[in-house]
C-alpha cells in the first residue's frame, strides 16, 4: 500500500489532504500530521484580536472530521525526517515511510530577532496566532480603559503584511466608535519601502490609496523602518535612508504595540539537509516539488520564494490564499501525474490576492501574477471587501467540515472581485 503525508493542518494542509484523499485510489493511504488536533482560520485573528470574534469561532476541532473522510491523523507534529529514506518521525515517536511527502508546515515566529519582542516574552502583541490575538485583545481592552499611543507594524524580515493594515485600520474604527480616537496617536511602523508596498512592489495604486487613508484617519507611519529593540512601553526604531544609511533615529512610546515578526522554516523541515535555504524556506521547482529529493512536496508559508526587489530593510514575499491554493492544486495533479507514470505538468500559478478588512470597509489587491509585469494590476475599496472577507470565512470552515476540495478563491474571491471590478470600470 503506497502512502502520502501531509504535515501541516492549516489552510494549505487541509485544501491539499482533501482533495488527495478524494482523486488517489482508496489503497492509496492519505495521512496528515498537525501540531494539535485544532484548525485555526488565521485571516480571522485581527477580528479575534478586537473581540469581533472569539477563539471558538475561528478554530475547528480536526479529529471528527478527518475521521469521517477516513484520513488517519497525528496530532503530535513532525520530530524529523529522514529524506533519504522517505521516512519520517512524529512527535510521539512513531516512525512512518511515504512515497510521498507534502509539507505545509507554515512558519516559525522569529521573534527573538529582535530583543524584547513578542507576546510570551517580550513587550508586544501579536496576531499571528489565535492564543496570540486573545492575549492583544486583553491588551486592547487595558488600552480602552487607560488609553494612550498605539504602534502597529512589521519588523525587518517580515513577509506578510496584510494583516497589519487590517489590524491597525479596524482597531481605529473601533476606538472612533468607542469615542476615544481624540486620546489615541497611532503610528504605524512598517520595514516596507513605501506605505502599501505589500512586499509586492505595490499592487495597483496600493501606495496612493493607502497612504489616503492614513492621511484622512489620521495615522502616521514611518517606512524603511528598522526595529532595534522594544523595552515596556517604548520602541526602538531606525529610519534607513534609500541608501541603507540610517537616517532617523526613533523612541516611540507605546500603551499597546503590535509588530508582525520575521518568519523562519519549521525546525525539524529546516534541518533536513539541501531541502531548505538559510531561513529554513523549502526549496521547490516550478512544479512545488524539491529538486533534492522528488518525493516532497511543499506548499504555503514554508515555501522559499526570493524577494521581488532589494529594499532598504529586508521586506520578504507573501504567500496568500490565492497563492497556496494554486500551489495545493499544482501538486495534487503532479502527484496524480506521477501515478500514471507520466511526467510532471502542472505549475502554479503565484497569482496574489488580498482582502483587508477594515472594520467599516475593506481594500482588494488584485495581482496576477504576483510579480511584475502584470496581466492585472488593480486595487479598490468598499464594504463589499469586509462582506466578502466574512463569506470566505465561513466558506473555508464549511470547507473542512465538510470535505471538499473545491477551489475558492477561483470560484468565489475573483468572481466576486470581477463584478465589482466591472462595476467600478
Amino acid at each position: 500500500m503506497k502512502r502520502t503525508i501531509v504535515v501541516g493542518a492549516g489552510l494549505g494542509g487541509m485544501s491539499v489532504v482533501y482533495e488527495l484523499r478524494q482523486k488517489l485510489p482508496k489503497d492509496h493511504e492519505v495521512m496528515l500530521i498537525g501540531e494539535g488536533a485544532e484548525f485555526h482560520f488565521i485571516p480571522s485573528n485581527p477580528w479575534v484580536a478586537l473581540g469581533e470574534r472569539t477563539r471558538e469561532q475561528v478554530i475547528l476541532d480536526l479529529t471528527p472530521y478527518v475521521k469521517k473522510f477516513k484520513i488517519p491523523f497525528n496530532s503530535t507534529g513532525v520530530a524529523s525526517i529522514d529524506a533519504t529514506a522517505n521516512r519520517l518521525t512524529t512527535g510521539d515517536g512513531l516512525e512512518l515511510p511515504y512515497d510521498y511527502l507534502v509539507l505545509c508546515t507554515g512558519p516559525k515566529l522569529a521573534f527573538e530577532a529582535v530583543a524584547g519582542a513578542g507576546p510570551e516574552h517580550g513587550f508586544t502583541q501579536s496576531i499571528c496566532t489565535v492564543s496570540h490575538a486573545e492575549k492583544a485583545y486583553e491588551t486592547y481592552l487595558q488600552l480602552l480603559a487607560n488609553p494612550g499611543p498605539v504602534l502597529v507594524g512589521a519588523m525587518q524580515g517580515a513577509s506578510c503584511f496584510g494583516p497589519a493594515y487590517e489590524y491597525v485600520l479596524s482597531l481605529e474604527t473601533l476606538l472612533r466608535k468607542n469615542k476615544i480616537r481624540d486620546r489615541i496617536p497611532i503610528t504605524f511602523v512598517t520595514s516596507e519601502p513605501y506605505i502599501g508596498h505589500m512586499g509586492l512592489g505595490g499592487v495597483g495604486d496600493s501606495k496612493g490609496l493607502m497612504e489616503h487613508e492614513f492621511r484622512d484617519r489620521g495615522i502616521h507611519w514611518i517606512c524603511n523602518a528598522r526595529v532595534d529593540h522594544f523595552e515596556d512601553g517604548q520602541a526602538f526604531v531606525e529610519e534607513l535612508d534609500r541608501k541603507g544609511q540610517v537616517e532617523f533615529s526613533h523612541q516611540l512610546p507605546f500603551k499597546l504595540a503590535m509588530f508582525l515578526p520575521s518568519f523562519k522554516g519549521s525546525p525539524a523541515i529546516a534541518a533536513v539537509p539541501e531541502l531548505c535555504n538559510p531561513k529554513g524556506f523549502v526549496l521547490t521547482d516550478e512544479f512545488q516539488r524539491s529538486p533534492k529529493y522528488p518525493a516532497i512536496f511543499a506548499a504555503g508559508v514554508c515555501v522559499a520564494l526570493p524577494p521581488l526587489e532589494q529594499t532598504p530593510v529586508p521586506v520578504g514575499v507573501p504567500k496568500t490564499g490565492f497563492m497556496i491554493e494554486s500551489m495545493t492544486t499544482a501538486i495534487v495533479e503532479n502527484i496524480l501525474s506521477l501515478e500514471r507514470g507520466e511526467a510532471m505538468s502542472t505549475k502554479p500559478t503565484l497569482n496574489a490576492i488580498c482582502l483587508a478588512d477594515m472594520g467599516d470597509k475593506g481594500a482588494a489587491f488584485v495581482a496576477l501574477p504576483q510579480n511584475p509585469p502584470r496581466n492585472t494590476n488593480w486595487t479598490a475599496m468598499g464594504k463589499w471587501v469586509h462582506v466578502a472577507k466574512i463569506a470566505f470565512e465561513k466558506y473555508f470552515l464549511y470547507k473542512v467540515r465538510n470535505g471538499t476540495s473545491e477551489p475558492i478563491y477561483e470560484k468565489y474571491i475573483l468572481g466576486a472581485i470581477g463584478i465589482h471590478r466591472t462595476k467600478d470600470e
